[in-house]
């Protein structure tokens, strides 16, 4: 999967036939009714795979929404909504987090004066995603509840979705394809950890069974190879031709690791090759950080120098 570079919107919408035109454009087939003047103003962050939103508005509404064919969660900043799906209402404050609805199911709701938020994942995205789970099984995600597990998950969940918004306003990182995909990735785990869902199950004597040092040597090349590329444990168990626990049992075993942390390894080395090479008066370690996935400076920093003992700036200015 090729990440897309996010691109920000804001609008700012008068009247429901404009602001019902905008929602079936952008989301799914809406029918929009209500009393009063009608002012929108939707700010959204398009990165492809998935979406972060806020919407304010004016006055009350009514929306009939047809399938997403996505999987949407919504928290409420200062907004009261009547949520309808599958029959059965139900009634939402500030503060409270859920999914909309199920992918394939059409939903009713009823949103007072306020603002809110959301966050938009593809079905592809979680179901890449999925597949690095410790087992996966092998049919369509479904999620079997649509409230989080606990408030302790959901406050994670959003903790998540703000750091993801806060780090994608900053262009350097935005324009980073690897960032970008560690982003989805990292936000449609937090959802399948968030909302209960069908995707685990126990791992299989065939996964123990592959899990030998030749799976190891056709994993560790692969991520050798393709540090630059948006590459997932799905990825690297399809070129490993084993499953995905079985590829993560190969790592644990053999190595004391798990296959993502050798590749975060592979591109500190990389980092390390770039400052080693670089001039301070043509570059710096962020740019550099970031072009190998590495979005918080200080965490580079951390892994930097347990990795070569120094930071990376004495790294970069350090020439013969």
């Amino acid at each position: 999967m090729t990440a897309t570079r996010p691109e920000a919107t804001v609008v700012e919408l008068i009247g429901h036939d404009v602001i019902e035109e905008f929602c079936s454009r952008v989301y799914a087939q809406t029918r929009l009714s209500g009393d009063g003047p009608a002012v929108w103003r939707h700010q959204r962050m398009d990165a492809g795979s998935f979406a972060l939103a806020s919407i304010e508005q004016s006055t009350n509404m009514e929306f009939s929404v047809e399938p997403l064919y996505s999987v949407a969660a919504f928290r409420s900043a200062t907004m009261r909504l009547e949520l309808t799906r599958d029959g059965v209402q139900h009634r939402f404050a500030p503060g409270d987090l859920q999914l909309t609805a199920h992918p394939d199911r059409p939903y009713a709701t009823r949103m007072q004066h306020g603002r809110l938020d959301t966050c938009v994942l593809g079905l592809e995205l979680l179901s890449r995603v999925a597949a690095t789970a410790p087992s996966r099984r092998p049919s369509p995600i479904r999620f079997t509840s649509l409230e989080p597990r606990s408030t302790t998950m959901a406050a994670q969940f959003w903790a998540t979705r703000s750091h993801i918004a806060d780090l994608l306003a900053n262009p350097d990182a935005a324009a980073s394809p690897l960032i970008v995909a560690d982003s989805a990735n990292l936000l449609a785990a937090v959802t399948l950890a968030t909302f209960p869902n069908s995707t685990l199950v126990d791992p299989t004597i065939e996964d123990r069974h592959d899990a030998h040092p030749d799976t190891l040597r056709r994993a560790i090349a692969f991520i050798e190879a393709n540090p630059h590329r948006d590459i997932s444990i799905a990825d690297i168990a399809a070129a490993s031709f084993v499953t995905v626990r079985a590829v993560q049992l190969a790592f644990q075993r053999h190595l004391d690791t798990a296959p993502l942390a050798y590749l975060r390894r592979v591109r500190l080395a990389c980092a390390h090759r770039d400052l080693v090479a670089g001039y301070p008066d043509r570059t710096t370690v962020t740019k550099i950080a970031v072009r190998w996935g590495f979005a918080n400076a200080s965490s580079f920093a951390a892994y930097y120098r347990a990795a070569y003992g120094v930071l990376p700036s004495h790294t970069l200015r350090e020439r013969d």
